[in-house]
């Protein structure tokens, strides 16, 4: 993943007129961002839009609609999509881009300032056209080869939607002996800040960290009484824990 540096050169934007088609929660965020950021955006427009009299067109729509959605758009403006799995193909025959927020959108919005994003284009003038647009909302561009999408893919999930199941896991667990998610949410925002500052090894804490195998096997016994149907996942995750703290060894404290 190559994270692209702003050409002095492309300040005056090459996109004025952007249609946002879909009305899901991606394209409601991105259409309200766009606008702030000074764009003419029509939409979120519903599927099927031709997004005449546009600039660009920008598909937020589910990935397997991808394609259907691209044959509807009339010939002239360039047409992206913003799924971080699917590669350019599904915009055949158009000039086409890709713009992959790496940020969580929930119902209630997002903000993209900060966030890393996924670009690509078959042509220069489109892959400048996806940074400029991930720019314009503070976001960091970087170019994903084709080949490598799904792997991108893969790592967002684990990072944003697997850390929700794996909380949701917790909260359950917790749940059963009187503990709240609001206790929880101190401990789950420091542990990730350490991962951000310090890396995974020496971020990690806890028993398994510590060879502590009785404290373990006492906290597998519980889940056993609470939650039996997690028990396999607590023991991968025990099992991966173990490995990731093997690699400490020779890590600067």
């Amino acid at each position: 993943m190559r994270e692209l540096e702003r050409d002095p050169s492309s300040d005056t934007p090459t996109c004025a007129r952007l249609a946002i088609v879909g009305r899901g929660r991606v394209g409601t965020a991105l259409a309200a961002a766009f606008e702030r950021a000074g764009y003419e955006v029509s939409g979120p427009l519903e599927r099927g839009a031709d997004g005449g009299g546009s600039d660009a067109v920008l598909l937020c729509v589910p990935d397997a609609e991808i394609g259907l959605a691209a044959t509807h758009v009339a010939p002239g403006p360039l047409v992206g999509h913003c799924s971080g799995a699917t590669g350019l193909d599904a915009l055949t025959p158009h000039e086409a881009f890709s713009l992959h927020p790496l940020m969580t959108v929930t119902a209630q919005g997002a903000d993209f300032s900060g966030a890393g994003a996924a670009i690509a284009g078959t042509t220069p003038r489109a892959l400048a056209l996806a940074g400029e647009l991930a720019r314009a909302l503070g976001m960091r561009p970087a170019e994903i080869a084709e080949a490598d999408r799904p792997a991108y893919h893969a790592a967002a999930s684990i990072a944003s939607n697997f850390l929700i199941t794996l909380e949701a896991a917790a909260e359950r667990i917790g749940a059963a002996v009187g503990l709240e998610r609001e206790q929880l949410v101190p401990l789950v925002r420091a542990t990730v800040e350490n991962w951000s500052r310090l890396g995974p090894e020496r971020a990690l804490t806890g028993p398994v960290a510590r060879g502590d195998n009785a404290t373990v096997a006492r906290q597998r016994e519980a889940v056993v009484e609470v939650a039996p149907d997690l028990v396999p996942l607590f023991d991968q995750l025990v099992a991966a824990t173990r490995a990731l703290s093997a690699n400490r060894e020779g890590q600067p404290a």
